[in-house]
């Protein structure tokens, strides 16, 4: 167990920022998923844009690597694009 004070805070610390990290990426999957299976394509055009902040979001954070959300965007893009 952690002998300081500050250790006990950086372990609930650790803790909280855990939790928030996965609920945004599941957050962004979710909702990447729900425009991979959206069938219109101006429901879908509405929607990337939102997609793609999350997806920025989680780059600028380093929740996910800048690669990943370039190939995810990229791949989202024109998935719409090809609709």
């Amino acid at each position: 167990m952690a002998n300081h004070k500050s250790a006990l805070k950086r372990i609930r610390r650790n803790e909280a920022v855990r939790l928030r990290n996965r609920y945004q990426h599941k957050t962004m999957r979710n909702a990447m998923k729900k425009l991979r299976n959206e069938e219109d394509k101006k429901a879908a055009a509405e929607m990337l844009p939102s997609v793609i902040g999350m997806i920025d979001k989680l780059a600028k954070r380093n929740i996910i690597h800048k690669n990943k959300a370039a190939n995810l965007k990229s791949k989202l893009a024109s998935k719409v694009a090809a609709m």
